[in-house]
């Protein structure tokens, strides 16, 4: 029917003319409020909390807008805080289109809402509209969300999370210099600041943010701006970029700057076991794809060690994943020394936090027990429980390590895996004395305590770079081996090495040694006398070796040999990792004759980072005794018993070879490169 026909129809039918009549008056003057008291009913019959309203008005459409004044709502019975909701003025529209699969909501305003959000242990929350003891998913989908002068608490009772945030909106075209009114905003980009405070996992925070005036709330992928810091005890964080849909996050695009006392710290927050550090500041770029969260362009410093490179997170079950790819320019071995329970300086001197300070709250506020200075091994415990929340692949080069001086170490590569618990570190290199340091590192802890396993290499390492700069001492060269194979139980690396078991073999290989440090071990006095008037010189070491097994922290020697062209030396002994002493005696055996020789053990003996060393007063008294009593009859005569015979003998070098194994192959061999 067209318009010319519609008005004979309407002139025939005056009844239908006056129902099109009241129709449109209905719509012009229908009071919305008819059901108001009706929808209050509903919905609190629905949601067994009360629900009440002063105002009611609706903007038809296949999106129609609801406007709602005085707007109370009651919290869930299980609750003992107030009203859930209270909100003077709320306007949101309602997708038509989405009914019934999900009730979409794209944009919402509120005016000076007081908001409180639960969510139980057992994964209730008070939010849905529906049954409130229904922990099934909430149908309800809000894309945007504007906000003007609100107070938002939330608390997660299963986490534990709570936050306070305080939102208001302010006119961005005040914002301008002051005296000039003709100046620019200073800001265009944000228009509502939060305030913020709470706690996570018994870590308290606070903060400020920025935002645009409306924000992306859920399943809408639009980004808004966001400016905010957060200070966490000695954490600081600043962001700056967008984000998309703040209820359940979808994508972030922000410049990340963070720095605080110590990385172990981020622990509450991130639930990541990152190590105890000194000082740091770090910044990149932060992005969120899907569930992955990568960090580009990361740089920054802990301590004084600069680090350089990417970092990632992936969001997965049953653990999360992290992947970090980092070098260094110029690493300070201090800066890692709490990562392997080592208490190092903080700056100003006062002692760094350790990884035991920080397993929890509670346990950080307490004293670290004191080191003991009579240990070398680091005591600090780590926390195992933290190794099994956590997948991580993280690769680490250091072109170049600050050491003290008497560390021979030059660089750094490290690979670490931790899968299921069990970390790997394979390889850990360094750069050591001219060759390589090459470990295998195992720490399983899938029980309460780490099972650790070390298997260490020294390859071609440089005799002289070990021995201190001295005249007479530097004169000693050859390349060194080494292996050693220990397995333990403990979660410090002291606690470990006390109950270890396996064996430790050492080999040299091309070596030299100067004669008058080969005549001084053989205690042989005529010949240092002839080499000071006449002029030193290097001599060859045949082969030299050492081998221990090692049993709960004792170690028994099964060979300890020097042979040299003019000397054998023998020794024996034993050490105790747990106590981190040791008592071995070497015995100098000279193949040459000579005088003035007072051949006797020497004792070596003390604690690891203070040894001692005596001779054997038995052989040696013995012979002072009879040069005494010669010396009476004779002056000549006294020197008859330093009159060195030559009983030593030449070496077999391969039953040193083989007592030795592969220790004496990693003397003369370098690891493939990779």
């Amino acid at each position: 029917m067209d318009a010319l026909s519609l008005k004979p129809f309407l002139r025939r039918h005056p009844i239908w003319l006056a129902v099109l009549a009241a129709l449109l008056l209905l719509v012009v003057f229908f009071d919305w409020n008819w059901f108001r008291h009706p929808l209050e009913r509903y919905i609190s019959k629905k949601t067994e909390r009360t629900f009440t309203l002063s105002d009611l008005h609706v903007r038809l459409g296949l999106t129609p807008t609801i406007r709602m004044r005085d707007v109370r709502f009651a919290n869930a019975q299980w609750s003992s805080n107030g009203d859930m909701a209270q909100i003077p003025l709320l306007e949101f529209s309602v997708s038509l289109r989405d009914l019934p699969e999900k009730i979409l909501v794209p944009r919402v305003a509120l005016t000076q809402p007081a908001l409180i959000f639960e969510r139980l242990g057992d994964g209730r929350k008070n939010w849905i509209l529906s049954d409130s003891n229904d922990p099934s998913p909430s149908k309800l989908r809000i894309s945007t969300l504007s906000v003007d002068q609100g107070k938002f608490q939330y608390r997660d009772h299963g986490e534990p999370f709570a936050i306070d945030v305080m939102a208001s909106t302010f006119d961005t075209e005040k914002i301008a210099t002051v005296g000039d009114a003709t100046a620019k905003p200073v800001n265009d980009r944000y228009s509502t600041r939060y305030r913020f405070s709470g706690n996570y996992h018994g870590a308290e925070f606070s903060g400020d943010a920025q935002t645009g005036e409306v924000i992306s709330f859920q399943e809408s992928a639009l980004p808004f701006p966001i400016q905010g810091n957060l200070v966490a005890g000695t954490t600081h964080v600043q962001v700056e970029g967008t984000i998309a849909d703040a209820a359940n996050i979808t994508s972030i695009d922000t410049q990340l700057r963070i720095r605080g006392q110590t990385l172990a710290n981020l622990y509450p927050f991130l639930l990541l076991p990152l190590p105890a550090s000194p000082p740091y500041q770090l910044q990149g770029r932060l992005v969120l794809r899907g569930k992955q969260y990568s960090i580009d362009d990361l740089n920054g410093k802990i301590g004084s060690t600069d680090i350089h490179g990417k970092a990632g997170y992936l969001h997965r079950e049953p653990r999360p994943l992290l992947t970090a790819t980092l070098q260094s320019n110029v690493l300070n071995m201090d800066d890692l020394g709490p990562l392997v329970g080592v208490q190092t300086q903080q700056s100003g001197g006062k002692p760094a936090i350790t990884q035991a300070q920080t397993n929890t709250k509670t346990s950080a506020k307490q004293s670290q027990k004191a080191v003991d200075p009579n240990h070398m091994l680091p005591a600090g415990s780590f926390d195992g429980s933290r190794l099994q929340k956590i997948d991580a692949e993280v690769d680490l080069v250091a072109k170049r390590l600050k050491v003290p001086a008497y560390l021979p170490l030059e660089s750094l590569r490290a690979s670490l895996r931790l899968k299921d618990s069990i970390l790997k570190m394979a390889p850990l290199e360094f750069g050591f004395a001219g060759g390589r340091l090459t470990s295998q590192i195992t720490l399983d802890a899938r029980e309460p305590t780490i099972d650790a396993e070390a298997v260490v290499h020294l390859r071609r390492v440089r005799v002289e770079r070990l021995i201190p700069p001295n005249a007479t001492l530097a004169k000693g060269a050859g390349l060194l081996g080494a292996t050693i194979q220990l397995r333990g139980r403990g979660n410090s690396i002291a606690d470990a090495a006390a109950k270890a078991n396996g064996s430790i073999s050492a080999a040299i290989s091309n070596g030299r040694i100067s004669n008058l440090l080969d005549a001084a071990s053989g205690l042989n006095g005529g010949k240092v006398l002839a080499l000071l008037a006449g002029g030193d010189r290097d001599i060859k070491v045949n082969c030299g070796g050492m081998a221990f097994d090692v049993k709960n922290g004792q170690g028994t020697s099964t060979l300890f040999l020097v042979d040299t062209e003019q000397t054998q030396i023998v020794g024996e002994g034993r050490f105790d990792l747990e106590h981190e002493t040791f008592d071995m005696k070497v015995t100098p055996k000279p193949k040459r004759m000579g005088i003035l020789s007072l051949r006797t053990p020497v004792r070596l003996f003390g604690r690891f980072n203070n040894p001692e060393f005596e001779l054997e007063k038995g052989p040696l008294l013995l012979r002072a005794g009879s040069a005494l009593a010669l010396l009476a009859l004779a002056p000549i005569a006294a020197l008859i018993p330093l009159i060195e015979t030559g009983p030593g003998e030449d070496t077999n070098c391969l039953r040193v070879q083989r007592a030795v194994g592969n220790a004496e192959k990693q003397a003369v061999t370098l690891p493939k490169k990779k």
